[in-house]
């Protein structure tokens, strides 16, 4: 009941409520700031996880000079081995695309028809066409979305692919020219691959790389991709004579070490914000104490105990931390919740592109809230919060009501 009533302002006591409600704000900026940059750390990295690992498995085999002879027997063997669910063939090379005098360094990306329908990252990301009129043979393909846009092709327009592993002339070696047709426009959602990524049928792609019935490399897919070295190395001995393992730990691993030291630092630079705003609350109770000091001397000489008036301010000032808490927990859902047109509207009202897909990889911001970090960070601001009670409690509970009632 007393601390209940120390909680509302009093009479000249405007000054110290509005120090308290401060410490409420900035507690709840903190927590706000933690749950909402922990979930988009943890989106941003979840999102290139599952788009990066959908587009290119969990390793490949890939053989020396990007060529590998005998991959139907490799790839056999390897689907054998315990924890692999998928061994498919794969060719990659990097290569120019022209369309209406505008020219563009592609990735031309060869799959099985089979492969290609089963990518989930691309047939529930087309923009125009379908991925189904693709046909070996057919000299067709599909490109990502800012590829298009960077030669500025539609679906049905037809672009030409340079190879400069073309014939040998008199005159020299010549580059050689196909055109394709485009029948399927996708956006994966990392600017990197929509920029530059070509997909056709595999048999194109052995064509137009003479590379006759080779491929570039075998995919594989795994149960678990934490697990991926011990799964496939005992086939890497197997394999070092013609090629070589690489997983997405080792073909990513600078992104996703970048990833989890920005994390981690992130996390402690706003718990910062946190624990000043502890120290508001301690302020605004050492304020009230020394406001208090009358009343406190009075409850002592009606028999409160030490103990009894510690518990009074200790609840103030965990209750100060608590709204905060909810509050910043509310905010921070809300302004997950509406990211994308928070960032619009700063973005127009500036002028400023908050969320640059070519600097970003992700083409939208994304989100992922754990519970478990959200339980952490609120039971982190209440420690802080108690923490910063103990002082100005032990403070008051110290009160001799003797010294303060002599005059009296």
């Amino acid at each position: 009941m007393i601390a209940r009533r120390y909680l509302l302002p009093g009479r000249g006591e405007g000054f110290i409520f509005l120090v308290a409600t401060i410490a409420t704000g900035a507690v709840a900026l903190g927590v706000a700031a933690l749950v909402i940059v922990m979930s988009v750390m943890n989106g941003f990295r979840a999102e290139l996880f599952d788009r990066i690992l959908g587009l290119n498995g969990h390793a490949v085999i890939q053989g020396y000079g990007g060529k590998l002879e005998a991959w139907e027997p490799i790839s056999a063997r390897v689907r054998q081995l315990p924890g692999v669910t998928k061994a498919t063939p794969l060719i990659e090379q990097p290569l120019m695309a022209s369309f209406n005098n505008r020219v563009e360094g592609v990735l031309v990306r060869g799959m099985t028809m089979d492969d290609i329908l089963g990518t989930k990252v691309m047939t529930e990301n087309v923009k125009a066409g379908s991925l189904r009129d693709l046909k070996p043979g057919g000299n067709t393909v599909a490109i990502g979305a800012r590829l298009a846009e960077a030669l500025g092709a539609r679906v049905g327009d037809t672009m030409s692919l340079i190879s400069p592993q073309g014939e040998v002339t008199p005159f020299g070696s010549v580059p050689r020219i196909i055109s394709y047709r485009i029948v399927s426009i996708f956006e994966v959602g990392i600017y990197d691959y929509d920029k530059a990524f070509v997909v056709m049928p595999m048999a194109d792609a052995q064509t137009l790389l003479s590379l006759g019935n080779a491929v570039g490399m075998v995919e594989v897919v795994t149960t678990d991709p934490d697990k991926v070295g011990e799964i496939l190395g005992p086939f890497a001995d197997t394999v070092r004579p013609v090629a070589v393992i690489n997983d997405w730990r080792s073909t990513n691993s600078s992104l996703f070490e970048a990833l989890v030291v920005e994390r981690t630092v992130m996390f402690w630079l706003l718990a910062i914000v946190i624990l000043v705003a502890a120290f508001n609350i301690l302020s605004s109770l050492v304020m009230l104490v020394r406001a208090k000091t009358r009343d406190i001397a009075i409850l002592r000489t009606m028999g409160a105990t030490r103990g009894a008036t510690m518990r009074i301010f200790i609840f103030v000032g965990t209750v100060i931390g608590a709204a905060g808490i909810g509050a910043g927990v509310i905010v921070g859902f809300v302004v997950l919740n509406f990211r994308e047109a928070i960032t619009g509207g700063i973005a127009r009202l500036t002028g400023a592109q908050l969320w640059d897909p070519s600097v970003r990889y992700l083409t939208e911001l994304p989100s992922k809230t754990d519970p478990v970090e959200v339980v952490g960070i609120i039971l982190l601001a209440l420690l802080l919060s108690f923490l910063a009670t103990l002082y100005p409690a032990w403070k008051a509970s110290s009160t001799d009501p003797v010294e303060v009632l002599r005059y009296e």
